[in-house]
């Protein structure tokens, strides 16, 4: 299977890994916005050539896999589609959906597009933060799953299951609230807890002398690059919003428990939280 990549980065450098580590790819292309991208990844050995533009990078594929930001993809997908042919094969890895499926919803090749999200990933981004296995064991989310042709969705389905990944099926808008829920707002919190602590704590050194892996994970997520974040909240800010009037809500009922002294209704708060160990082994 030939395969063409359109950003060679994070994602869709370690899928390139992946899909080489398991066989699935005999040739992958690469083609990136960024020309420095496109040297690292062939450096790295994430791709085998790449495309001097995108006709280029899509005509000889098999499978098309878009992996740049949200915003992008808005204005990627369709012109993707239309240089497609009907036995290739697009996907795309954006963390929304709603927005991207609209935008594509009339196109004629709708069909050969199957929308997914591997729920994977780091706070690093570019060629160099590619890594081999960061979608074994992981969840695959397929999103309006009816509007793809069946033999796309059947190839897609089974490429995945090699990686291998677990497979979810939703529609756009569930996905979009239920990623605003386990990802979305816990990248905001940490972006926020990082400015809390840059804010009150003046010297830099003094956090990386105190730093335990406890505060080093809360904050991890604050090294991802808002180039990645911000088009993602832009899209989904409905229901970032909503999630996060409730996280300050639970926020509030904390800070004044501690102010009253009620340790006891706030150990009863601690013991509800620890309930997340039913979702979270």
């Amino acid at each position: 299977m030939i395969v063409t990549i359109i950003g060679v980065g994070l994602i869709g450098g370690s899928l390139a890994l992946s899909l080489k580590q398991q066989g699935l790819a005999t040739r992958i292309i690469g083609v990136d916005q960024n020309p420095a991208h496109l040297q690292k990844a062939l450096a790295l050995g994430l791709i085998d050539e790449a495309a001097p533009d995108l006709a280029a990078a899509v005509q000889p594929a098999d499978l098309v896999v878009a992996a740049v930001p949200v915003d992008g993809l808005l204005t990627l997908l369709p012109r993707v589609l239309d240089v497609l042919t009907e036995r290739q094969i697009v996907i795309d890895a954006g963390s929304t959906k709603a927005a991207l499926l609209t935008a594509v919803a009339g196109h004629p090749r709708r069909g050969r597009l199957v929308a997914v999200h591997p729920m994977a990933g780091t706070e690093y981004s570019g060629p160099e933060a590619a890594v081999p296995d960061l979608f074994a064991g992981r969840t695959l989310v397929i999103c309006d799953a009816a509007g793809s042709d069946p033999d796309a969705l059947q190839q897609v389905e089974t490429l995945f299951r090699q990686l291998p990944m677990r497979l979810v099926y939703l529609d756009a808008a569930e996905h979009d609230v239920h990623t605003a829920y386990v990802s979305h707002i816990s990248h905001i919190t940490s972006f926020a807890l990082a400015l809390t602590v840059l804010e009150k704590e003046k010297e830099e050194q003094r956090i990386f002398d105190l730093a335990s892996g406890g505060f080093a994970s809360t904050v991890r997520l604050a090294k991802s690059s808002p180039a990645m974040w911000v088009p993602i909240f832009r899209q989904n800010r409905l229901n970032v919003l909503d999630v996060l009037d409730e996280h300050l809500h639970q926020l509030q009922r904390m800070r004044e428990l501690l102010a009253q002294e009620d340790y006891a209704a706030f150990a009863q708060l601690i013991e509800q939280a620890n309930h997340i160990r039913r979702i979270i082994k």
